[in-house]
């Protein structure tokens, strides 16, 4: 295929995707460096190496000088160029170093469904080297760190093209609420529906934010109004949920009529932002900062920011996420994730394959990745009952990015490690420990689709169907559609990918239901 064709190929693929941000994540398995590996970096110690060019996702500090680079030129042998995708529109300038044969020797993407799509696209027109026969002769700690299920699911057609970094599972949006308006207002924190309402009444009538009529009881962004922990309480925590034995979109789910009626009702009082349909993600966040909403939804990595912007306009302020709500007949439910946080290839036009995967097996070796992952004991961490524990601001300084220099991980031990990570703030560690330790394991619903293998109509249809649910959520909210025109817009959603996407989700399901 010459040049200009694939080119033309493979910006169609930029239709299938929107920007996606990085993550810090991991996943679980089983960890080990073998005899093998260890004669096969001594015995290479003296051999020449080539330097290799590496394609990473955004980060705010240049790769090449960061504390991390040196320390894996060091352990691996292995020189490394490191070059980064923008940060905006990532995609786009991906298709073009992809499509121009630009020889890269590992290209490391998120992991998200955008970016699942692209990379099958790439292995499916040839652009990719297959990894199987590589890992097979050169990757002994590959097999050991990372689990079969976790390659088998990273295959296209039978064939890996990539090693997966997986996502550990845990739930990462709560709602926040202002403690120090329940505390005026004399009420606990809800931990049910029918309480919630009680609870935003109140910050509406007795004013605790002293804003007046311009209170804001609860406040979300408006490319966003399928709320998290409200819709758990409808059952509806993820965009599929298990119905009857069937993983169901929402929007087809009797549980979606019920949560826009619930939202609905809400704005309808007074105790939703009026203006939430145009608010974007800072707008939201500066709301309750300045102290004008008392309630919104909150990623816990975000909590030491809006904090921090919070006591500057309101000293005393106080928050907190609140508990798992229940609905009716116990329903409830967080999100939890699962799946792949980044996702590495090796191109077709990689001009060292086999080093390529000798440096990533080096990587995973069992001393070099902790050391990549959370640093040098004593010098940037303490372990302490079971505890990894960041000395800082060394951790900060020197390992606060080394997530995005994974290339898989040792999925036994990095659960572990990783929360060294969450505990360079006690306010991050409380926000996540609260809804992923403190809250029952059955309060986290995990993503069954983030555990997929690549399916193309879901992966073809997937954004298309979930703006259309977010837009026409938005409209029925505000009022602006009627929500007996439900089962017309469940017929556009099933024409537009919905029913070939349900078909094709369900297919897999049935192989892995227990």
């Amino acid at each position: 295929m010459n040049k200009k064709k694939w080119l033309v190929l493979a910006l169609t693929a930029v239709t299938l995707t929107s920007t996606a941000c990085s993550s810090t994540k991991g996943g679980t398995g089983n960890g080990g460096t073998s005899t093998a590996s260890t004669e096969t970096a001594a015995s290479s110690k003296n051999e020449a190496k080539p330097q290799l060019k590496s394609l990473q996702i955004w980060q705010k500090d240049d790769y090449n000088t960061y504390p991390v680079a040196k320390l894996l030129e060091e352990k691996t042998g292995y020189k490394v160029q490191y070059d980064m995708l923008p940060q905006d529109k990532p995609q786009d300038k991906l298709n073009l170093l992809i499509a121009s044969s630009e020889p890269y020797d590992a290209v490391t993407t998120t992991g998200g469904s955008e970016f699942k799509a692209i990379y099958a696209d790439y292995a499916k027109k040839g652009a990719l080297t297959d990894l199987g026969p590589l890992i097979d002769k050169f990757g002994p700690n590959i097999k050991s760190s990372i689990t079969q299920a976790t390659l088998d699911a990273a295959k296209v057609d039978g064939k890996l093209y990539a090693i997966p970094t997986t996502t550990l599972s845990f739930a990462s949006t709560g709602l926040m609420i202002r403690l120090d308006w329940l505390d005026k207002v004399g009420m606990k924190t809800p931990t049910t529906l029918d309480e919630l309402v009680a609870v935003l009444k109140a910050f509406k009538e007795k004013d605790p934010g002293g804003n007046g009529d311009k209170n804001i009881p609860f406040t979300i962004k408006g490319d966003d109004p399928i709320v998290a922990n409200i819709a758990g309480a409808f059952g509806l925590p993820n965009f599929y949920n298990d119905l009857n034995g069937k993983l169901t979109p929402r929007v087809l789910d009797p549980g979606y009529k019920e949560y826009v009626s619930f939202m609905t009702d809400l704005f309808k009082q007074g105790l939703l932002d009026k203006e939430f349909g145009v608010n974007k993600d800072a707008t939201m966040k500066e709301k309750f900062s300045s102290g004008r909403a008392g309630m919104i939804p909150l990623n816990w990595s975000d909590v030491p920011t809006v904090a921090d912007a919070l006591k500057k306009t309101q000293p005393d302020g106080k928050m907190f996420f609140i508990p798992t709500l229940k609905g009716k007949d116990g329903k409830m439910g967080h999100s939890a994730s699962a799946g792949f946080d980044r996702i590495t290839f090796i191109p077709k036009a990689s001009k060292h394959p086999e080093d390529a995967i000798k440096w990533i097996n080096a990587k995973l070796d069992k001393d070099t990745f902790k050391l990549m992952a959370i640093g040098e004991e004593g010098k940037h961490y303490t372990f302490k009952d079971g505890a990894y524990t960041p000395i800082l601001p060394i951790f900060t300084d020197e390992r606060n990015q080394a997530n995005n220099f994974l290339m898989g991980v040792d999925e036994k031990n990095y659960p572990t490690y990783w929360q060294a990570r969450v505990r360079k703030d006690p306010r991050l560690f409380e926000a996540w420990e609260y809804l992923n330790v403190k809250q029952p394991p059955e309060t986290r619903k995990v993503d069954m689709l983030g555990i997929s293998p690549f399916m193309p109509e879901y992966s073809k249809n997937f954004q298309q169907l979930n703006t259309m649910v977010s837009d026409y959520t938005v409209k029925l909210i505000f009022g602006a559609e009627p929500l007996s025109g439900l089962e017309a817009f469940q017929q556009k959603f099933k024409a537009a990918g919905g029913d070939a996407s349900y078909k094709e989700v369900n297919d897999w399901y049935a192989t892995v239901k227990k």
